[in-house]
């Protein structure tokens, strides 16, 4: 049974969707979940995560991070158990960014110990970003790892994610970024120093005031009169 169009969904009839052998129709349901309230929604996907499609589980676990009107206690793991143990990487993916989403401390091991465990690049990324998120200095070392792993965009996420955690031990690791070739990496670096907001950020952020590039040297003059 298809959802009336036009009308509000109703719970019922995507768990039958979501029930169905057509991978469209599995998908069409948890893309309507976007439009049920929130408890309604969890139920929905609580279901859908267990879907022998990558597809289905990806859209499910993408949702979870961003569910309003729901307490993220029972969230929590289900997206640690689809971190640690989905067969896809971006589905591991998708929950190391919910749990990001989620801001709670409590993902603060899981992410670590993915970052160590994980070889899939997108899972590693993600988890960067997250690490991020929860804002706590205990991943701060983690970040550093990340930032010098020689992987360009790994290291645009680790800049940004360590401005996110606001730790000024991570300026000197910042500046000789400031030296690269990558505009788009030198304006993270930019946005890290003046998140960080600290004198010990002003030689950095006065380099980047002279920089090629108008928008990292523009932020980078705002930052300097806000210090």
């Amino acid at each position: 049974m298809t959802p009336t169009s036009g009308n509000p969904p109703a719970l019922p009839a995507l768990l039958e969707l979501l029930n169905s052998q057509d991978l469209g129709d599995r998908l069409r349901a948890v893309n309507k979940a976007r439009e049920l309230p929130g408890p309604e929604a969890l139920t929905l996907l609580q279901q859908a995560i267990a879907d022998e499609n990558a597809r289905v589980r990806y859209a499910a676990i993408s949702q979870m991070g961003t569910l309003s009107g729901v307490d993220p206690a029972p969230l929590l793991p289900i997206l640690q158990r689809s971190l640690r143990e989905d067969p896809e990487f971006d589905v591991r993916a998708a929950a190391a960014a919910a749990l990001g989403d989620l801001k709670q401390p409590q993902a603060l091991d899981d992410l670590l110990g993915a970052y160590r465990r994980e070889t899939e690049w997108l899972v590693r990324f993600s988890v960067v970003a997250a690490l991020g998120e929860l804002g706590n200095s205990a991943a701060f070392d983690t970040l550093v790892e990340a930032l010098q792993a020689g992987d360009d965009l790994l290291t645009t996420a680790a800049a940004a994610a360590l401005g996110d955690l606001g730790d000024p031990r991570a300026i000197p690791h910042l500046e000789p970024l400031i030296d690269s070739d990558d505009w788009q990496l030198r304006y993270r670096v930019c946005i890290a120093l003046s998140k960080l907001g600290t004198e010990a950020a002003r030689p950095g952020l006065t380099r980047l005031a002279q920089d090629p590039q108008e928008q990292v040297a523009a932020h980078a003059r705002a930052a300097l009169e806000s210090l």
